[in-house]
C-alpha cells in the first residue's frame, strides 16, 4: 500500500453557502498575517473544514490578476491544510474559514505560502487549546 500523503481541495472543502459566508463575516473572529487575512467561525453544518478565498477588485481591476492570486492562495493552502483538518476530525470540530488577500501588489508564492503556514498554525493552536 502506498503511504504517500495526498493533497486535495475538493468541492466539500469549499465554502460556497451564502448563508454561512454571511455568518462568517457577521459573527466570525479574525486575524491577519500579511498579506492574507483570516476570518473564521468554529462551527458549520457541512464538512469539518470549509474554506473560501477572496481578492478585492478595488486593488486588482483585472479578473485575470484576481484569479491568479486566488489560484496561488488555494495551492498554498491545499498543500498545508491536512494537519488542521486531521486535528478537527480527531476532536470532532467543524470550522468555516475565509481567506482574504489584503495586499496591493501581485504576491510572490513564497509570501503567500508563509502566510498560509502561519494562519494554519494559529488555527491549530486556537482549536487545540479549546479541547
Amino acid at each position: 500500500m502506498n503511504t504517500e500523503q495526498r493533497y486535495f481541495f475538493r468541492k466539500e472543502n469549499k465554502l460556497k453557502s451564502r448563508k454561512i459566508i454571511q455568518q462568517v463575516f457577521a459573527e466570525g473572529k479574525s486575524f491577519a498575517v500579511f498579506p492574507v487575512k483570516a476570518v473564521w467561525i468554529p462551527e458549520n453544518q457541512q464538512h469539518h473544514l470549509q474554506t473560501g478565498i477572496s481578492v478585492s477588485s478595488r486593488f486588482f481591476k483585472k479578473a485575470v490578476d484576481r484569479n491568479n492570486i486566488k489560484r496561488v492562495i488555494r495551492e498554498a493552502y491545499r498543500l498545508q491544510k491536512n494537519s488542521l483538518e486531521e486535528l478537527l476530525i480527531e476532536k470532532n470540530k467543524r470550522v468555516s474559514l475565509f481567506l482574504i488577500y489584503t495586499g496591493k501588489v501581485l504576491p510572490e508564492y513564497k509570501d503567500i505560502f508563509d502566510s498560509c503556514t502561519a494562519i494554519i498554525n494559529r488555527l491549530i493552536k486556537l482549536n487545540d487549546a479549546k479541547n
